[in-house]
């Protein structure tokens, strides 16, 4: 399995050489599934299973009048390999490919290498890339063929670097991700987002050009398309604690304090602990400075929780462009209250878009709160697999 990782450096100014998302996004076919298969849990990684390589992605001009995408890919055994090329300005992104994978740099130039399928992995307010990693890497050996795209959205991770315009919501949110994967000439079969990041692969649908020509299958975990209805008094409420880090120093000298601090404030200990992930050390490698940062924009993400409160994105599930297949996951205890009504519209769309040529489909998560894929990892696995089975590369 490789694994490939985009570190982004800081970026001057938004460039606008990328095509039309909508005209480069192609969601390619999925094979019909008439079952859901038997099961194969993954064992645990070895450590010859994969190589660490580095991802560079950039753009250049003949005459000033053609542009073009260009990828170098630059092994880290290979001492000698020089290629250099520019991170993405768009957004940070990792991708884990299986084992079986043909990757090479010719791979956008040269179409007679077949394209793997590939999965988009999106993260939730206050989250990151990171929190799909390991995830990730279990799919990537279960299904050697595929490969999976983990983005850090913008304000959030090491996209926080990369200066974006407002509005900073949903919508945005999920053009920026089209942007990627038409810079990447990405062609992606599955979408999978968590929370606020299902919320965007719903507005990525939207977006992108109707009809889509060949089908897809959209994962929305634990959210709705609608109304966001927050755990009741006592339970962790995201904008919450986003005032609360609001609070807080932009530089500390422990992380332990910020957990204990966030714990006094009624904020539940795994919460706290699940923050302070995005804490960073700020002096350089080896130095014994002590003290950490905040690797997100909490004023960008603020807004981005508001839009994902306010953004009713109903109309997409109820009016499914043909090819496309949309499930919804709910955890049995999740901190986000899903209505009745919720669950009765969703039901009322599976009949109407199997009519229409699309698919809508209803599944709860025994034994998990919000974070799905951290309190149940095997169970969603076992949910996720039956749609990346059957799929040739």
């Amino acid at each position: 399995m490789s694994f490939i990782s985009n570190l982004t450096a800081s970026f001057h100014g938004e460039r606008a050489a990328i095509d039309s998302a909508h005209a480069q996004l192609k969601l390619r076919s999925l094979a019909s599934i008439n079952s859901k298969p038997a099961i194969s849990i993954a064992r645990p990684f070895q450590k010859d299973t994969f190589r660490v390589s580095r991802i560079g992605v950039g753009r250049s001009s003949r005459d000033g009048r053609e542009r073009s995408v260009r990828m170098t890919l630059i092994n880290e055994r290979l001492g000698h390999d020089r290629n250099v090329a520019e991170p993405s300005s768009i957004l940070a992104y990792e991708l884990v490919q299986g084992k079986l994978v043909k990757w090479s740099s010719m791979v956008v130039l040269n179409r007679s290498i077949p394209e793997p399928p590939t999965a988009v992995l999106l993260h939730g307010i206050l989250g990151s890339r990171k929190n799909w990693g390991t995830f990730a890497r279990r799919l990537a050996q279960e299904f050697p063929t595929w490969q999976f795209l983990l983005v850090d959205l913008r304000c959030h991770g090491d996209s926080a670097s990369i200066k974006k315009r407002g509005p900073h919501n949903v919508a945005s949110t999920a053009l920026d991700v089209l942007k990627l994967i038409a810079q990447l000439r990405i062609t992606p079969r599955v979408l999978i987002g968590h929370s606020f990041g299902g919320k965007v692969v719903l507005s990525m649908v939207d977006q992108a050009a109707k009809p889509l020509p060949r089908p897809v299958r959209v994962w929305v975990l634990d959210a709705t398309p609608g109304k966001v209805r927050a755990g009741a008094d006592g339970e962790d409420h995201p904008a919450e604690l986003i005032s609360f880090l609001k609070k807080l120093p932009k530089e500390v000298s422990s992380k332990r304090d910020i957990v204990n601090a966030l714990i006094q404030e009624g904020f539940s200990k795994d919460v706290a602990q699940w923050v302070v992930t995005n804490l960073r050390p700020t002096g350089a490698a080896g130095s014994s400075s002590s003290s950490f940062s905040w690797v997100f924009d909490l004023e960008g993400i603020s807004e981005m929780y508001q839009s994902y409160e306010e953004t009713n994105l109903w109309k997409v599930v109820e009016n499914l462009p043909r090819g496309v297949h949309v499930n919804f996951l709910k955890a049995e205890r999740s901190l986000h209250r899903w209505a009745l009504e919720d669950i009765q519209r969703i039901h009322a769309a599976e009949e109407s878009a199997a009519d229409e040529g699309g698919g809508v489909e209803m599944h709860v998560l025994e034994d998990a709160g919000h974070w799905v894929h951290a309190d149940n990892p095997d169970g969603l696995f076992r949910i996720l697999s039956f749609t990346f089975k059957g799929v040739k590369a």
